[in-house]
């Protein structure tokens, strides 16, 4: 949260920040629309988050606010209450959520747009999954202890991410299926062994019937199909750190 308020200033005018639903306080998201021009936000609502309904119905409508106490004192300048635009969102099994956002005007911003904008957020965090935890290894760190190194490194990895989705694309186009048919996982080892054997062989001058090869073998292994699942998703039990060991006794020694 720290981190978020010193990237406020930076957040240009006439657009639309989307939060993650740890990020829902007053604090934050007033300071985002009051201190700019025509600064928007987006973010999911908790499951406890308490407001009244000023207008519209309870698919899609204005709500009210009140400012804790707590966030009062963090910032005096914040008004006492705060009003938002709730949209309901379902996810077909009888679970209800809300998504809160600034964009009040319910006839140019319209509620399905406002809800499939929010999921392009998933597909940008599968990305950035797949970039920091497959190709970079989930270290933590960067290899570069200057500032253009660090810079040069992330746009590296940006530049081999996006040519890795690029092969993919057009393996798919060729192969006529779906480029999300395809692993990024299996792709991205494809395409490191496929280098390592150019570079072992010197083959510069092969690299179109390289690149043939290359996108023949990424359409080999396609994602099978997964039903959907039958029970639902649980948090599992976390074991125990020092599991306790039972004590044994003799006859008349406790």
């Amino acid at each position: 949260m720290a981190y978020a308020k010193e990237l406020l200033p930076g957040i240009p005018d006439n657009s639309l920040t989307i939060f993650d639903r740890g990020f829902l306080s007053a604090e934050l998201l007033c300071n985002l629309v009051l201190h700019g021009t025509e600064r928007h936000f987006l973010i999911p609502a908790k499951s406890n988050t308490k407001w009244t309904l000023i207008d519209g119905t309870d698919a899609d409508g204005t709500v009210e606010m009140v400012v804790s106490d707590a966030a009062m004192r963090l910032d005096p300048t914040l008004p006492s209450s705060w009003r938002s635009r709730a949209i309901c969102v379902g996810d077909g099994k009888g679970e209800v959520a809300y998504l809160l956002n600034s964009l009040a005007d319910r006839k140019l911003f319209k509620a399905k747009q406002l809800v499939d904008c929010y999921w392009r957020r998933w597909e940008i965090e599968t990305s950035y999954r797949e970039l920091k935890h497959t190709m970079l290894g989930s270290k933590k760190t960067l290899r570069s202890m200057t500032v253009d190194g660090v810079t040069q490194e992330i746009w590296g990895a940006l530049i081999a991410y996006n040519l890795v989705r690029i092969e993919i694309a057009k393996a798919a186009l060729e192969a006529k299926s779906q480029p999300t048919d395809i692993s990024f996982i299996l792709a991205f080892h494809t395409i490191q062994y496929e280098l390592f054997i150019a570079a072992a062989t010197q083959a510069q001058g092969k690299l179109p019937a390289g690149l043939k090869r290359l996108r023949q073998r990424l359409v080999l292994d396609l994602k099978e199909y997964r039903p959907d699942r039958k029970f639902d998703r649980v948090v599992k039990a976390k074991p125990q750190r020092y599991p306790h060991k039972k004590l044994k006794t003799r006859a008349g020694v406790p």
